[in-house]
């Protein structure tokens, strides 16, 4: 059995990734449902997303720089146990306390959970390359976390939602907790990866972040700056994803996890489209990730038109697909176009552009909804994402990307 698994290590790697992400997205829906239901305010719900989003903007970095000097699989497993206790802290917090302690737990949990995930995303970006046999076969393995991931999306509301219903919060988020030792157990047990292939960067000013901004090149860089400005302007749905669905569908966790089950539909969609042609895409980095902002900023303004909750939810479709490949999108192409030395900073980097970025987005369009009210946030943001994405497709026609070998 075990050298069937060790034959099909990069298969294990997704699935274990997977359930663990299905457990991880069933506890968000269920902090999310407890914020909205206790609260009421949207304001609230932002900031937790924040919690889970703005971390990178301080940890990332380090992360990718700590990635490259100790080594992608130390980084990992520490990460997965830091994601264990993040999320035990939540499942603990439901019957002890109750009230503005609740919240405020809710919200420290998260925000472990936060710090955690930007260790764990930069080491697996780095990991990954450590799994396959050939250069060429990291592109579309890298999209496949894409897929992963999505899925995990669209399982884990429904079930968060299913158990909110029949047992309550504190199973749902123990559910969450008990997920991550299954990665941790595979990486431990289970795999075994090319370590010789990983390049460390020793210490020094060399294995700096700073160094790595400087000596990825120019073309990375402006991938970086724009992958953040789009995810500023088009990326505030997952910490909005109570307040749109209670406009959207009804208040109940059920409409909710319907919600986010549609956006992640679209999330897998747009996954299996970048995993089929990365490489292609890989090499044409302003025709992804403008085309993506594109996508998505087109489904925000659909969605300030008052056309009834089945063309907002293929809306959501739309803005779920555009999402997965402007994220998914902006890690391929740091990855695979960065030196192997660089690349657990590259992670960093791209995590910082994105989740920095999604983290800011939420909170502005929280502080909009609150001011002119959803319809107009969805009209404004939308605007600001379509107006970065024509300016990202003229300026990269028939540009190509060099690709490290």
């Amino acid at each position: 059995m075990k050298g069937w698994i060790r034959r099909h290590q990069r298969t294990t790697f997704l699935i274990a990734s997977g359930l663990s992400t299905a457990g991880s997205f069933a506890g968000l829906t269920a902090k999310a449902w407890i914020l909205m239901d206790s609260t009421r305010n949207p304001l609230l719900l932002a900031v937790n997303f924040a919690a889970l989003a703005l971390p990178s903007l301080l940890v990332s970095g380090p992360a990718g720089v700590l990635t490259d000097r100790l080594g992608s699989e130390r980084i990992l497993v520490l990460s997965q146990w830091g994601l264990v206790v993040g999320a035990a802290l939540g499942a603990i917090t439901i019957p002890l306390l109750t009230g503005t302690a609740q919240v405020a737990l809710l919200m420290l949990s998260t925000l472990v959970v936060g710090l955690a995930s930007a260790f764990e995303l930069t080491a697996r970006q780095k990991y990954c390359a450590l799994l396959v046999e050939e250069p060429q076969q990291l592109a579309p393995y890298l999209a496949s976390f894409a897929v992963v991931f999505n899925v995990g999306k669209l399982v884990g509301p429904p079930v968060g939602g299913m158990l909110l219903a029949l047992s309550g919060p504190t199973a749902t988020l123990t559910i969450d907790a008990a997920s991550y030792l299954l990665p941790i157990a595979t990486v431990v047990w289970l795999l075994a990866p090319h370590r010789d292939a990983e390049q460390r960067s020793g210490g020094g000013s060399g294995s700096s972040l700073g160094t790595a901004w400087r000596e990825c090149g120019s073309p990375l860089r402006h991938v970086l700056v724009f992958t953040g400005l789009a995810c500023l302007a088009v990326f505030f749905h997952p910490g909005l994803a109570p307040l749109i669905a209670a406009e959207v569908l009804g208040p109940s966790p059920q409409e909710l996890g319907l919600f986010t089950s549609v956006l992640a539909a679209g999330s897998i969609c747009g996954g299996l489209l970048l995993q089929r042609h990365s490489a292609w895409l890989s090499r044409r980095p302003s025709l992804l990730l403008g085309g993506a902002t594109l996508l998505t900023a087109l489904g925000q303004l659909l969605m300030a038109a008052p056309l009834g909750s089945g063309f907002h939810l293929l809306t959501t479709f739309l803005i779920g697909a555009g999402t997965a490949c402007l994220l998914a999108g902006s890690s391929l192409i740091t990855q695979v176009a960065a030196p192997v030395v660089l690349r657990g900073r590259m992670a960093g980097l791209a995590q910082i552009a994105f989740l920095g970025g999604g983290g800011l987005s939420g909170l502005l369009a929280a502080a909009l909804s609150l001011r002119v009210g959803l319809p107009a946030t969805f009209a404004l943001m939308g605007s600001v994402g379509l107006t970065l994405a024509v300016l990202e497709l003229a300026r990269g026609r028939g540009r190509l990307l060099l690709q490290e070998a």
